[in-house]
């Protein structure tokens, strides 16, 4: 091999290596960003904030698999599983509310996390899940 091959193959391998550690410094980035700007309790809202109101202007975005959304979910809400929310990120609106939920909170709070880095800000979650929605919400449509 000439010496210029090897070389360009030296950069070439050097070059694409560096392309995923900026793309993670980015995404590190971000999220520290978000994290230190973040008040303590943005991003959530309990079941027993669910009014009339809420539920006439907010989306409500079930993040669980279809198995359990055609199972029984909360009236109006919209399927899309946790790990696809930045794939169908254009299903999300930007102009109102969105609540994301799982049967807990676990699941959707990881999906809420990712929107609201990517720049949500309207995105929130449900903490307590779909079971707390039952227990405790204080409207039920």
């Amino acid at each position: 091999m000439k010496l210029k091959h090897l070389l360009l193959a030296t950069t070439v391998a050097f070059g694409l290596n560096a392309v995923p550690a900026v793309a993670q410094d980015t995404a590190i980035d971000a999220m520290q960003e978000y994290l230190m700007f973040s008040d303590y309790e943005a991003g959530i809202i309990l079941p027993q904030q669910l009014d009339q109101t809420v539920f006439e202007t907010a989306l409500f975005v079930d993040t669980r698999d279809a198995g359990q959304f055609e199972e029984d979910t909360i009236p109006g809400a919209v399927n899309i599983e946790w790990r696809e929310v930045l794939d169908r990120i254009e299903e999300i609106p930007e102009d109102r509310m969105t609540i994301l939920f799982c049967n807990t909170g676990s699941l959707s709070a990881q999906a809420a996390f990712a929107l609201r880095v990517a720049g949500r800000s309207n995105v929130v979650v449900m903490q307590t899940g779909f079971t707390g929605w039952q227990q405790d919400a204080a409207y039920k449509p």
